[in-house]
């Protein structure tokens, strides 16, 4: 989670805190209704920066949590029966294109091949959503703006995007943030103390770098919300720790104890570590 930005009219409510030209880069390509494409690892702020920038731009967010059992009838729409006999249903995608909005369709390469292909007509000069069902050829609104992103991090032969998709995009690629950003995000999230998040932080930075063990994923900026969280409302900050960190990461036995160990260090007193 990137974090957020206060806001100096405090109309968005959505707290982000950039780290470094992507508010102005999107606000850019919305004015140009170019696509864009934005790339990080899980947790870093992608779906959190596409919420502030919904509502810096005063535009409606359509999130679509993309899988491999997404069809594009789930994108675009389809045909329903009710008491009144057949009618059509606009789905995320088409509502979007229709009356104006941030169509975000999150670990894009999760969906189906032949679920992105509806995405081409959208995503160059034309602007445009072809409905086969209805016989519709939907010219998107001046406000319409597709937006995907994806953890290259899971990338592979058989899940990664299509250069001739990828090239439709205007790219952004995200990270997580650096400490000072990271301990400024958690403190405003949660409330939490500066000093326990700069153990947080310090203690994940730790973690990130950790390459003997077998993490597929490294520790979030929202996973250190999530262990401050518990932590301001009471809870034991080595338990948080272990319970939000070490449990989430990882079910491997030896990288649960190496995890537990560096907690150990941040988060237990000498006479704790010693007994």
């Amino acid at each position: 989670m990137s974090g957020g930005q206060k806001e100096d009219d405090m109309t968005n409510r959505c707290y982000y805190l950039p780290q470094n030209n992507e508010i102005e880069l999107f606000t850019y390509a919305a004015e140009l209704q170019l696509p864009v494409l934005i790339k990080g690892p899980t947790g870093c702020g992608k779906t959190r920066f596409i919420e502030h920038m919904g509502e810096k731009l005063n535009r409606p967010v359509y999130t679509v949590a993309c899988h491999d059992d997404l069809t594009a009838a789930d994108l675009v729409g389809r045909h329903l029966i009710n008491a009144e006999g057949t009618y059509w249903q606009d789905g995320p995608l088409t509502k979007a294109v229709r009356e104006g909005g941030i169509c975000y369709l999150d670990e894009v390469v999760e969906a189906r091949k032949d679920t992105t292909v509806v995405l081409h007509p959208l995503a160059d000069y034309r602007r445009v959503l072809p409905l086969d069902r209805t016989g519709e050829i939907i010219q998107a609104h001046k406000d319409f703006m597709l937006v995907v992103s994806y953890n290259p991090g899971y990338q592979n032969l058989l899940k990664g995007m299509k250069p001739s998709t990828r090239q439709r995009f205007v790219s952004l690629q995200f990270s997580y943030p650096e400490e000072q950003q990271e301990a400024e995000i958690i403190v405003a999230e949660t409330g939490i103390d500066n000093q326990t998040a700069r153990q947080l932080v310090t203690l994940g930075k730790e973690i990130r770098r950790l390459k003997d063990h077998d993490l597929q994923e490294m520790v979030s900026t929202r996973l250190l919300v999530y262990a401050a969280l518990l932590i301001e409302k009471g809870f034991p900050k080595r338990d948080a720790c272990i319970h939000c960190l070490a449990e989430s990461l990882t079910d491997d036995t030896e990288t649960f104890q190496s995890l537990e160990q560096l907690i150990n260090l941040h988060f237990l007193s000498d006479k704790e570590r010693a007994a």
